[in-house]
């Protein structure tokens, strides 16, 4: 995937964007059970009240309370409560406390958040204390009633019970523990913050959070209210949370499609650039079908990893990094349970990853060979069917099918199976944290909203791991596929321009030229070409005919540079044609391939192929000269006629003369005609070449034609006769036929002597 980031630069911004909309959404996800544990802990637990910090408390309250403060907590107090009495008290004041009709009242100022923490540490202790000796009282006193519940206190309670017993009616445990020594009242409290140490801050300010409502409803506080407000609150800004991620989401999703897409774009674009500067050797080295799949296929590949890398692999780590400090941080250790999760997820996928990985590698060889089958099948149909061996290739074709269905059938049913038990290992974790969470729970030790947090940070750090180690499944099916397209855009073309290239000699112009030429084809051991000497003239038709295999249509293809030969010079217009610009050169010459080619479109359109901007009187001059204006006008649509895909609507006579046609719209100095007669009857072979020869001596056109029938060569300027990829004869067919043998046996081999001597 590296050897193709040069192409996300210019999403650069995009990237950002996204990097920073992932932060936004992992930080919203992470926010969320926080939220969800305070609604469980502060607003279902402790009716919305967050820590032991009293907005007001009965001075009878305070009293009790002031029994286990130290001095510098006294004075804490004393600095940010104001003593109400019932006689200074307005309406307002009565209608918010309405105890303040009974007693006095301490009410806390408006402090800042800082004094609020000061202001709770302060009152921590105490508050537990107070609570503490609360339940003691009522064990007591339940105890004074019931000998069953006397029997079950300990010793140190029994001794407690007999002092209060001793005391004056209406005396409480408070009273006791006024009169008891500073060394005694010093152990008591020890013993409480132990406790309250071993609880844990969370579950201390839930307990304190409690004794606060107890006093508020004592005071009589709507608690209803506070419980309320603050559910409503957290509930508004969890709901913004989730809109707020889902946002971030949707906006990820939408750019990371864009930047995938317009990847895929620009791949596209180059690869098929790439592919259009290929000369045929590249064409041989890279077949059709494989160049179809990495253009199509492979790139798909890559923007589908893309969009999940851009998705995934940026957020799974923040989510899983997050997550796990958020678990570190807190008051809830359980931290094992994820490493054990952790460590039996990553055995589950990596078994995954050495199953079904080698499967990736194969399926890209295997799409390959299915498209193989399906062009040859497509291609070659009038032959099946002349053969009648529609069964035969049906048998390729389900093989090569059936391959790729044996193949991502494997990979569908492990994958398939890698889900499920990573789903039953997810819930076990949860049945295991609640398991855990319900015994801490029990001790006092964590809080409900607390253990759901941590399920929920567990399952978020489960993911990212899931995500990342799934990502590392696809990803290298994706890098198999960014390597064969930069395979095909690195490529080294045989065929490049000078840096210099040299202009044509127009004293020359029309003039080509072969000296000493050889040829052989890449990898080949032998040449196919040997030695080649001739010259083609301006204004005159040079015919080329040898037997099949001799080197004709290869000769012709060094004109245009679609080959270069190995060895030698080919002279066009007097430039070597691997010193010229290849643009230059082929705007020189009209080419007629041996299959004639149609493209989509109409009859107009395709002639049109070689001049944009010819006019209707051009296209019926050049159709009249290729013998096809006849047929032309004889369909209803004229040249607005469809053609299809390759002409395979039209005859092969008919694709062969329109192609002819679109050769002369060029008006190119040199016609390059490669066997382009052989679908034409004899009738129609000798008008065509009448007025070809006639159109050329008028323009001065140079003709390069590659024939094999003889009819069709009789009268050229020149025959240039090729043997085993030799020259052995050159000159007219009068002169041929006196001193070439291979000429002379080709000659009596299609036609008669009688025929020969009326020609």
């Amino acid at each position: 995937m590296l050897k193709l980031r040069k192409y996300l630069k210019p999403f650069a911004v995009s990237i950002l964007a996204i990097v920073v909309l992932l932060f936004a959404q992992a930080m919203c996800e992470l926010t969320m059970p926080d939220y969800m544990s305070n609604i469980v802990n502060v607003g279902i637990n402790s009716n919305g009240v967050e820590n032991g910090v009293l907005k007001a408390v009965r001075e009878s309250e305070y009293d009790k309370l002031a029994l286990f403060m130290d001095q510098d907590q006294k004075q804490v107090f004393a600095d940010n409560y104001d003593l109400v009495t019932t006689k200074q008290a307005d309406e307002e004041l009565l209608q918010r406390y309405p105890a303040l009709k009974q007693e006095n009242i301490y009410i806390l100022k408006d402090t800042l958040v800082n004094t609020n923490e000061e202001i709770k540490l302060a009152l921590s202790q105490a508050e537990t204390c107070v609570s503490g000796v609360e339940q003691e009282q009522d064990k007591l006193t339940a105890a004074m009633s019931d000998a069953s519940a006397a029997a079950a206190l300990s010793d140190e309670e029994k001794k407690m019970l007999t002092v209060l017993q001793q005391m004056p009616q209406g005396s409480t445990l408070f009273d006791v523990v006024a009169f008891m020594p500073s060394q005694q009242l010093d152990a008591l409290k020890d013993q409480m913050n132990t406790l309250g140490d071993a609880m844990g801050q969370s579950s201390v300010d839930t307990a304190n959070a409690q004794y606060v409502v107890k006093e508020y409803e004592a005071i009589g506080i709507d608690t209803d209210a506070i419980q309320y407000q603050y559910l409503f609150l957290n509930g508004a800004l969890m709901l913004l949370l989730a809109l707020g991620s889902a946002a971030c989401a949707v906006a990820v999703g939408f750019l990371a499609s864009r930047i995938a897409a317009g990847l895929g774009k620009n791949l596209r674009h180059d690869v098929f650039r790439k592919v259009e500067s290929f000369s045929l050797v590249e064409f041989g080295r890279f077949s059709t079908n494989t160049l179809l799949t990495r253009t199509t296929n492979d790139i798909q590949q890559i923007q589908m990893a893309i969009i999940m890398i851009l998705r995934i692999v940026i957020y799974a780590p923040i989510i899983g990094i997050g997550a796990l400090f958020k678990v570190l941080t807190s008051d809830v250790s359980m931290t094992w349970i994820i490493a054990l999760v952790i460590i039996i997820i990553l055995g589950i996928m990596g078994t995954a990853f050495l199953v079904v990985l080698p499967k990736f590698r194969v399926t890209q060889k295997l799409m390959d060979h299915l498209n193989a089958v399906v062009r040859e099948f497509l291609d070659g149909m009038p032959v099946i069917r002349a053969f009648n061996n529609q069964k035969i290739e049906e048998k390729k074709f389900d093989e090569a099918n059936r391959n790729i269905m044996k193949n991502l059938l494997f990979v569908g049913r492990s994958m398939g199976l890698l889900m499920p038990l990573i789903m039953l290992v997810m819930n076990c974790t949860s049945i295991l944290i609640v398991w855990v969470g319900a015994h801490r729970i029990g001790e006092g030790v964590m809080q409900v909203g607390d253990m759901m947090a941590f399920m929920q940070y567990s399952m978020q750090i489960i993911m990212a791991f899931m995500m990342i180690t799934m990502l590392s499944i696809m990803i290298p099916r994706a890098s198999v596929a960014a390597g064969r397209i930069d395979e095909v855009l690195k490529s080294e073309t045989a065929i490049k321009d000078p840096q210099q290239p040299q202009a044509f000699d127009e004293t020359k112009k029309g003039v080509v030229e072969f000296k000493d030429v050889s040829f052989r084809y890449p990898g080949a051991e032998e040449p196919v070409l040997h030695h080649l000497n001739f010259v083609a003239q301006a204004g005159k038709t040079t015919a080329f005919i040898g037997s099949t295999g001799s080197g004709k249509s290869t000769l012709i293809n060094l004109v245009p540079r679609f080959f270069d030969a190995s060895e030698g010079e080919v002279l066009v217009d007097g430039v070597n044609v691997k010193e010229a610009s290849q643009h230059e050169l082929r705007e020189r010459i009209g080419y007629v391939p041996q299959k004639g080619y149609l493209f989509t479109g109409t009859i107009a359109s395709n002639l049109r192929y070689a001049k944009k901007d010819a006019d209707e009187q051009e296209m019926r001059d050049a159709s009249e000269t290729a013998q096809a204006l006849e047929f032309i006008e004889n369909k209803p649509e004229g040249f607005e006629t469809a053609i299809s895909q390759g002409g395979t609507n039209v005859s092969g006579g008919q694709r062969q003369r329109l192609s002819i046609a679109r050769a002369l719209m060029k008006n190119p100095e040199i016609f390059i005609f490669d066997d382009t007669f052989s679908a034409l009857d004899f009738k129609t072979d000798a008008r065509l070449r009448k007025a070809l020869t006639k159109m050329c001596k008028e323009r001065g056109s140079t003709v390069l034609m590659v024939a094999q029938r003889i009819s069709s060569i009789l009268h050229a300027d020149q025959i240039v006769v090729l043997d085993q990829g030799s020259v052995v004869g050159i000159g007219t067919h009068k002169e041929l036929m006196e001193s070439c043998d291979v000429y002379r046996e080709i000659a009596y081999s299609q036609l008669s002597k009688e025929e020969l001597e009326d020609e």
